[in-house]
């Protein structure tokens, strides 16, 4: 199993964190380029640690970042075979830092992009204990005929743009008709006109989508 680590913000108010957001970036970006999404909502959330761990494997189509799992867009279970591979490293990952900030998991969330979507979804479902919430951008559900493995029901937003030609919108239906069967409640926000990326209405229903799952009010 590959360790895992990245960049990492302190509460900005100096006291212990009573909160964490990790951030799991998309295909071929790495921990940086999530990270600054937790500067821009430190001063919403003073008390909360922010983290964005590089994924585990070098990125065949872009060397100098970062893939949870390689993608050949050829085979149609690859995105829960690859989710399975990287699974134990981000579920390592996850208790290190529960445990090293003294938090229980309801006091984490997870947020995730495009193929960072798809680890949070996967990770964040199977849990023992469930986690504080799943915010998912622009992503996919890896294996929804799989979903009688969930373990833990974390509320779940999931964000996605109309004119997303990375992961089409339909990714989005999919996840929600997936999840809706299964009975795993998820709310979700369609952005008009937003190609494969998150404008300023994805930052603010994510940072509520946060703050709801930490009990901030």
């Amino acid at each position: 199993m590959n360790r895992i680590d990245g960049p990492r913000l302190a509460p900005i108010s100096g006291q212990p964190a009573e909160g964490l957001v990790i951030f799991l970036h998309g295909y071929g970006a790495d921990g940086n380029d999530l990270i600054d999404l937790g500067r821009a909502f430190q001063p919403h959330l003073p008390n909360v640690a922010f983290v964005s761990p590089h994924a585990p494997q070098p990125c065949a189509m872009a060397p100098m970042g970062r893939q949870w799992f390689h993608l050949t867009l050829r085979d149609p279970d690859e995105y829960r075979t690859g989710a399975l591979e990287s699974a134990p490293a981000l579920d390592a990952f996850i208790d290190a830092e529960r445990d090293r900030l003294k938090i229980a998991d309801d006091r984490i969330v997870l947020v995730g992009f495009s193929q960072g979507t798809m680890m949070a979804l996967h990770v964040g479902l199977r849990r023992k204990a469930a986690l504080g919430g799943i915010v998912g951008y622009s992503g996919a559900l890896a294996g929804p005929e799989h979903l009688s493995e969930v373990t833990s029901h974390p509320p779940i937003t999931l964000i996605h743009g109309d004119r997303d030609e990375v992961l089409p919108i339909d990714c989005l239906h999919e996840a929600v008709a997936a999840l809706g069967a299964a009975d795993i409640p998820v709310e979700f926000h369609v952005c008009p006109g937003l190609a494969h990326g998150i404008d300023q209405r994805g930052l603010a229903l994510g940072l509520a989508a946060i703050r709801a799952g930490l009990g901030i009010k």
